[in-house]
């Protein structure tokens, strides 16, 4: 290909490439020729070659080279090289490169020159690429063309000053009188740049926006000539005359109108104008009358109009178009929580919306659906909500599940319609509820004491039906443990009468415990649920005891722990055991206190954390002959278990080999024994500073051993992040660092770091030890280091 063939034929070669590498061969060769020709001083095809350059540009390869030659372009004096140029520098150019600073002064001439249409592409240029300085030095000439009388240029200049607004708040004021000029304009041109630049400087200035609230008449009386004016096709789309200067305006009326009674009396005879003449056949119409609903609502307007608005609201959902109905519903949405009576009556348009196939309006028809339940429609709402939920697609059924356990707790007309509602909930979508279902479910069951019968009797059919919805079953399962007795009796004036054996309700429980489809806490619920029924059945509780015994060596060892308890209640605490599996007491909601298991022994494993968290004492350690302890699973460790980043307080010490003194277990769960309280270990504060405070507590396992515990907190108003600890000791000492609970510490001491330093110091030498700490506060690093020459109760630290 020539160096010099034209723009039309290096287009025809580039789309003729059959492969990327022919294409990139191309226009290597056309660059090439272009640097060339760029570096002759009498160049007659400037232009030509920037508009191949330019072509390059679009397809995405490099033409950065092309830059200087814009800037020698826009100051040539012919105007066929001018425009190249300028087009080169919106293209080629931004404010964040050097070369745009050098087109400044050419750009200042150029919108001084005679020509409007040099003017013109000075003001474009600004307007695209214009940085704050740029913007600063040549604001007062862009204020000069906006009081020009040509309207071609004024147009121009006012959306070039919209730009130099954004680009520097603070040359607003500047704008502000001719921009109010303009509006007095007859050009439809000239009244949208002022109208943008208005609004502009509305959105950023209180004080602008109180001052332009007096042009509310005016843009009244423009409006009004813009919806009552016969046919114009200079401005004609669609029969609607300019409809973007009317979207405009409304835009502009509905910013003036917020919060402000006068401007918005102002207006409401005009928007009703609108709202009645606009055709809504097209689409030109729906969009001017779908930014009239907006402004009605966004202003003061009154009842009747805010009516006239949802009812077009409410067309528009019966519109062909999905866009059309998806933004109504948006809009609905919006106002359903202040003008929930107008919105009622579009239900049952709404409710249709949730057939319909595209998943974006099932989306806001779904959460407009939710909105709109109450008292007085709960069981008809719910119907509709119920048989959707049996449908819709799995990316929606975790919000309708939640929206209608909200809805149904909130407007319930009875605690048996609740109950019924929520099982026909798990049941069709089980999978994909929340996690706090299951236990408000469980407290639901609790308080109604007079369906526990009704409720133990459906959820023993539901899991006889089906097991592969965990939440339902483990709320089945819990039942059947609590209410066992109930469902054994088969008297339920509620459902119909069935006899159910012993042994149907133990084989029930058994294949969830054998069914690979159980999670690990669903067979945790049937484990226990088969231990309480050894309280309520009087024929199966050697059944009931192999059962549990089977698990005492489950590869699961939460499940493993739960079965070893139960067998100790078996054998060692027999006498106990009605006790200890005696039904729940009803649970109060939101009382502090309370877990699934404080009462029954029904998860033994809660309790455990809970006491932890609240830094109660822990038992002293105990000779490895001595274990009884229900959690020695590991064959008596002697590792002691390390806290998690949820118990960053706690003292370290306690082992799984432990024992109470009176030889009962670990917390005594069964026995009903408190652990005998120890004094905690002395913390002593070895750093602060920059609201970083660290703390350390010794724990001295023997004579050469010693477990140091430290403690870091961030009591600044800053999150600190990628927190890290380093010690050193001498090296005769050994030292092992553990893993830390975390990595960050929050604001204001929300949370802590806690890291345990295991020391062995066989030849007894006097022992230090240097921490180094290291973070990150708001994007800056810090590093300190703290020596600490004697441990607790030595109160010794020096930095």
């Amino acid at each position: 290909m020539s160096p010099s063939v034209p723009l039309q034929e290096m287009i025809r070669a580039i789309r003729s490439a059959r492969t990327q590498c022919e294409e990139r061969g191309v226009i290597q060769r056309e660059c090439a020729a272009i640097r060339a020709q760029f570096r002759q001083a009498d160049n007659g095809g400037r232009s030509h070659n920037l508009a191949k350059l330019l072509y390059v540009h679009m397809l995405g390869y490099p033409a950065h080279f092309g830059q200087m030659e814009c800037v020698r372009m826009i100051a040539s004096p012919r105007y066929s090289e001018k425009r190249v140029g300028y087009l080169g520098a919106m293209m080629l150019l931004d404010e964040k490169q050097d070369a745009s600073l050098l087109i400044t002064n050419s750009i200042k001439n150029d919108l001084s020159h005679s020509s409007q249409y040099v003017q013109s592409l000075a003001l474009c240029t600004l307007a695209c690429m214009g940085s704050a300085e740029m913007c600063r030095d040549l604001a007062p000439e862009i204020d000069r063309l906006l009081r020009a009388s040509n309207s071609y240029i004024k147009k121009k200049a006012a959306l070039c000053a919209v730009h130099i607004v954004r680009k520097v708040h603070d040359l607003g004021e500047m704008f502000a009188p001719a921009a109010r000029a303009l509006l007095a304009e007859k050009n439809h041109g000239v009244l949208h740049g002022a109208v943008v630049l208005i609004t502009e400087l509305c959105e950023r200035n209180p004080e602008t926006l109180e001052r332009f609230r007096k042009t509310v008449p005016d843009l009244v009386q423009i409006m009004k000539g813009l919806v009552i004016c016969g046919y114009s096709p200079e401005h004609d789309v669609a029969g609607i005359s300019d409809p973007f200067l009317q979207v405009r305006i409304l835009r502009l009326l509905r910013i003036l109108g917020r919060n402000n009674e006068a401007a918005s009396d102002a207006m409401n005879d005009l928007l009703a104008q609108v709202a009645t003449n606009t055709d809504s056949t097209k689409t030109v119409g729906n969009a001017v009358l779908y930014e009239t609903v907006l402004t009605v609502l966004d202003i003061k307007s009154e009842s009747g109009l805010r009516v006239l608005a949802v009812n077009i609201l409410g067309r528009f959902l019966l519109n062909n178009d999905r866009n059309i109905r998806y933004i109504a519903m948006t809009s609905l949405q919006r106002i359903v929580g202040t003008d929930h009576t107008a919105v009622q009556r579009h239900r049952g348009t709404i409710v249709d919306c949730l057939k319909d196939q595209d998943a974006s309006v099932k989306r806001r028809a779904l959460e407009l659906s939710l909105a709109l339940v109450s008292a007085s429609n709960i069981r008809s709402m719910m119907k509709e909500l119920l048989i959707f939920l049996s449908s819709c697609p799995p990316e929606l059924r975790a919000n309708a599940a939640s929206g209608i356990f909200n809805a149904a707790e909130r407007y319930a007309p009875s605690q048996r319609w609740h109950i019924d509602t929520i099982l026909h909930v798990l049941t069709t979508a089980g999978g994909d509820v929340r996690d706090e279902t299951v236990p408000n479910l469980i407290q639901l069951i609790t308080n109604a004491s007079e369906l526990h019968c009704y409720t133990v009797h459906k959820l023993y059919r539901a899991v006889l039906t089906d097991i592969s919805q965990q939440p339902l079953v483990q709320v089945a399962c819990w039942c059947i443990g609590e209410y066992g007795d109930l469902l054994l009796r088969g008297e339920c004036q509620d459902t119909e009468p069935v006899q159910v054996s012993e042994d149907d309700v133990l084989d029930a429980l058994e294949t969830v415990l054998q069914s690979h489809m159980s999670s690990p806490a669903t067979r945790g619920f049937a484990l226990t649920a088969t231990m309480k029924l050894s309280t309520r059945i009087t024929d199966n509780v050697d059944r009931i005891r192999s059962i549990v015994s089977i698990y005492g060596s489950c590869i699961d060892v939460e499940l493993q722990q739960r079965a070893v308890e139960y067998n100790a209640l078996f054998k060692k605490y027999d006498h106990m055991r009605a006790a200890v599996l005696e039904r729940m007491p009803v649970i109060e909601k939101n009382s502090p206190g309370h877990t699934n298991g404080e009462s029954t022994g029904d998860t033994i494993k809660e309790i455990q954390p809970t006491k932890v968290k609240q830094e109660e004492p822990l038992l002293p350690q105990q000779p490895a002959n001595q274990v009884c302890d229900l959690l020695d699973l590991l064959g008596g460790s002697e590792e002691p278990l390390q806290p998690s980043p949820a118990q960053g307080g706690t003292a370290p010490g306690l082992s799984i080999n432990t024992i109470s003194p009176a030889g009962g277990d670990l917390l005594d769960l069964l026995g009903g024994l408190e652990p005998t309280p120890v004094a905690p270990a002395p913390t002593v504060t070895v750093y602060e500073k920059s609201g970083v405070t660290l703390t350390l507590s010794c724990d001295k396992q023997s004579d050469t051993g010693l477990t140091v515990t430290l403690t870091a907190s961030n009591s600044s108003d800053s999150d600190i992040s990628c927190f890290t600890l380093q010690a050193a000791v001498p090296k005769s000492v050994q030292l092992h660092m553990k893993a830390p609970s975390g990595d960050s510490l929050p604001a204001r001491g929300t949370a802590k770091v806690t890291q345990m330093v295991v020391l062995n110091n066989p030849n007894k030498v006097n022992l230090k030890m240097r921490i180094r700490i290291s973070y990150t506060n708001q994007g800056s690093g810090f590093q300190d280091t703290v020596q600490i020459d004697s441990f607790p109760g030595l109160n010794a630290a020096s930095h």
